[in-house]
Parts: structure tokens; sequence; C-alpha cells
């Protein structure tokens, strides 16, 4: 009898929803399971997940997958996982039960404390070191104002009895039935804690922050042996091989493994990395240095641009407004809109992010008339999706200087809407390349954890196997772009101007 057919499972845990996909030897789906779970605002500009919710979320996921792939538990090689990043969770070492609700990347409760730390002077320091800004979308932050919010919270920490994690330490935590507390350098470099150059935690960082290093998880490569899936979560153990932050792993599943590729994921947020090689760039255009991947020991580094709102000024249409019933009704709605208003909406729902990086300024809604409807709404909308991109592929190109880059790799929900990649394309003068496989950020941690136990081949030969679905190119006129692209730095002006 022959071998039964082996899998890679990976755990894609995001911001809205937990996935389980299954990927077979030739990266074809073999079954889905997704689960949504509450989204939880306490107070203007705060936003928590509830940690148990994920977890149960991410279990039911990953067995929904199982049973529709209708597989045996065995018959899964090894899982890799990826993950919303910046989310802390703060979690009782004996208990294994998080002491406050995880703190969402979008929470910007922390941002009086960063302009504190930033007038005195701090912020040239934590870039040097981190590759990052002062700003509340990173963990540093986060992690104090839970030690000094939550009763007893900071005498436990110092004692040695808490944890910190971003949610991939959290799952690998659950998973490993407790033992384990690792997390992977992608995820490590987005804490503010990490030294980027020298590849470990920073004394300065963790003494700016007040944070004991006995909380931090160990750090290791994005493809490696992180630990076992106990047995009573599948019912047979499974080596976890693979952890990447979701970013990153789009990166990794969208094939851009040479310097000056670029890819953009449009999910919650929207987020452009461009690959920049073995040195970190410097971005003078508040972009983030961050970490590509890390495999074998050996750093990719990459620019980073962050929009904090992209599909979820879509789900505000649908839940807010309720001027849709479902995201994929957006295409045909905008599609009605008359051409000729000039509606912008500036989506700061949570502050805007790069180039601007502005935690306090809020939402607005530019150019409306007694003729302004949902139609012209939704297409200011999408549209809003497009003119932030084009924000930071012209911050990523006055860092790289004469670089030309000569197409973008999309991926995420949004990539399926034909009217607004053709927009993309059609703001940025560039060709827009929407892959086969849009579960790239799912097939980034597969193929990693796929690589490492030899199921997967190398990255050249990954590379080959990346298939264009579709390609997008310009269409629109040079007067009506820089027209368009003028209205929306002037509603971007008014917006940042507005408190």
């Amino acid at each position: 009898m022959s071998e039964p057919k082996k899998y890679i499972l990976s755990i894609d845990q995001g911001t809205t929803s937990s996935r389980g996909v299954l990927f077979d030897s030739n990266y074809e789906i073999a079954g889905i399971g997704q689960k949504e779970f509450t989204q939880i605002f306490p107070d203007s500009g705060w936003v928590e997940h509830d940690p148990e919710e994920i977890w149960e979320s991410t279990l039911e996921s990953c067995k929904s997958a199982i049973k529709k792939a209708k597989i045996d538990p065995a018959q899964i090689a090894a899982i890799g996982i990826t993950n919303q990043r910046e989310t802390t969770v703060v979690w009782d070492k004996k208990t294994g039960k998080a002491i406050y609700n995880a703190i969402v990347w979008q929470d910007r409760r922390t941002s009086d404390q960063c302009q504190k730390l930033r007038d005195l002077g701090h912020e040239d320091l934590v870039t040097n070191k981190t590759g990052l800004l002062l700003d509340p979308y990173f963990c540093g932050t986060k992690i104090a104002w839970i030690l000094d919010n939550v009763e007893g919270a900071r005498r436990k920490a110092n004692d040695g009895e808490l944890l910190f994690g971003t949610i991939d330490s959290f799952l690998l935590w659950r998973l490993s039935n407790q033992e384990v507390h690792s997390t992977d350098a992608t995820n490590a470099c987005r804490t503010l804690l990490y030294n980027i150059h020298e590849g470990c935690w920073d004394k300065d960082m963790l003494e700016l922050f007040n944070i004991p290093i006995t909380m931090l998880p160990q750090v290791k490569d994005n493809a490696a042996s992180f630990a076992m899936a106990h047995k009573s979560i599948f019912g047979t153990e499974i080596p976890i091989s693979a952890m990447i932050g979701d970013q990153p792993s789009a990166l990794v599943g969208q094939a851009c493994f040479e310097p000056g590729m670029v890819k953009s994921t449009y999910g919650t947020g929207c987020f452009v990395l461009i690959n920049t090689g073995n040195q970190p760039i410097k971005s003078n255009n508040k972009l983030l240095t961050t970490l590509a991947f890390q495999v074998n020991s050996k750093t990719c580094y990459a620019l980073e641009g962050s929009i904090f709102v992209a599909g979820a000024a879509v789900q505000w249409l649908r839940d807010g407004l309720q001027i849709i019933e479902s995201a994929d009704q957006s295409d045909s709605l905008a599609m009605q809109a008359d051409l000729s208003q000039d509606v912008y909406l500036v989506p700061a729902f949570v502050g805007l992010g790069a180039p601007y990086w502005d935690p306090d300024c809020r939402g607005a809604l530019y150019g409306i008339t007694r003729g302004t409807g949902p139609a012209e709404i939704t297409k200011a909308t999408l549209e809003s999706v497009c003119y932030q991109t084009s924000d930071l592929l012209n911050a990523i190109s006055k860092d790289l200087g004469d670089h030309k880059l000569s197409a973008i790799r999309v991926d995420g929900g949004m990539a399926a809407s034909n009217w607004t990649m053709q927009t993309l394309s059609d703001l940025l003068q560039l060709p827009v390349d929407r892959p086969k496989n849009l579960e790239t950020t799912a097939l980034g941690a597969a193929y990693l954890a796929g690589m490492q136990i030899g199921f997967y081949p190398t990255m050249e030969d990954f590379a080959k196997s990346w298939k264009s679905e579709s390609q997008f190119n310009s269409k629109m006129s040079d007067n009506e772009r820089d027209k368009k692209l003028a209205g929306w730095k002037n509603a971007v002006k008014r917006t940042l101007s507005n408190h």
C-alpha cells in the first residue's frame, strides 16, 4: 500500500478571524476553516481581543480545515504559524491565562506615553536600534500599560511569574501544552525591544520601557524546530516548524526573495514591504526598517509602510453604515458612482500610519453634496486604500533613490476586487500582479514549515512555482491622475491639521 498523502497545516491568525489552511505537496489548498471573533472597543481608539476566543477560534478553524479535507491529523507533516503582529498578550506562567485582554496593533491608548518618550529625546535611539518609530502600534508601551494598570502585574512580572508574547508565542505556548515560550525574529522585531542589527533583545530598550527580560520569549529563525503540538490538541503529535509575522509571511508567499521585489497585502490594514537584502536601510520618510525573514541564521531586511485601515474601511461600510451587506458588493456599487463628484475618505479611524504617523487624527469625508450617496461613499472608500498605497510607494522611492519599481505583487481579501486593483494600477502607474493563489500569507508560513522538514524545496525552486492570475496596467491619463492625487493630498492635509 502507498503512503498516505501528507499535508502542511498553516495557522493564519489574523485581526478579525482565525484560519486553518491545509496545503498539499504542490502548494494546492486541500481545506480551509475560518472563524471570526469579537472586536472589543472599550474606549475611543482602544482595540482589544479576548485571548481565549483567539485560541478557541484557532482550534475550531484548524479542525474544520482537517474535516473539510477529509484527512487524518496524522497526515499533517508539520505546522506553520503566521499571525497578526504587534498584538500584545501578557499571561500567567502557572495558569497560562492572560491577565488582560490582548491589546491589538490598532490600539492607540499609549499615544501620550509615546509622545512623552519623544519629548524626552528617545526616538532616535529607538529607531537606530529597532528600526521602528515611537508609536502605540508596537508592543513596548502596550506591555508597560498592562503591567502598570492590572493590579499586582508589575510585582508578578518582577518575580518572573508573567510571560509576554505576540499572538504566535501565545499560540505556541498553548499548542505545546505550556512547555515552550518562543517567538521568531520577524515578530520579535516589532516589539520595540529587539535590536535588529545584533539580533537579540536590547538591554537599553528593556530599561526604557521598564520590562523584565524574564517575560520575553526565546527568538528563533522563521524556519526552525519550535515545539511539538501536544497530542491532546489534534489527537497526534505534530511538529511546529515555522513561525512568521503575517506581512513577512505574505512576502515569502509571494516569492519576493530578491532585493527590490515588493508586495502589498490588503487585509484589515494594508502593508507594503520591499525586500532590501542583507543590509537594513534606514528610512528618511517615516517608513519602518524591519525583518523580511530569517532562515539558516541569515537575516533578510525590508522597508515597510503600514496603513492601519484598508479592509477595515469596507467592514465599516458593511457594519457601521450598513450600505452593503457583504464586502463583494463594494465593486458594483463603486461602479455606479457619479464620476463628477470628487469625494475623498481619509480613513483615520485609529489615526494615520505611514508616512504620516499621527495617532490622534480621526477620519474625515470631504467633498460631499446633497447628491452624495452610498455609491460615492463606497467609491471613495475603495480609492482611499489606493491613495494610501501611493503615499507608501512614494516614500519607498525616496528612500531607495534611483531604484525604479517594475511591478507590485498584491494579495489579501481586497486584492480580489478588480475595480480596486485597476484603480491601484492607474494611480501607481505600475503593473499590479495578482497571483493565482491569493492565500499568500498562509502559504508563506506553510512553505517555511515544509522547507524546514524537507517537504518543500529550496526558495529558488519555490519562486519558480509563483504564477500570476491577472495583471492590471494603468489606463488613466496623467491629468486625471494628477488631479485625483492633488485632491487626496489636500484631504490628508486638512485631516492632519484638524486636531
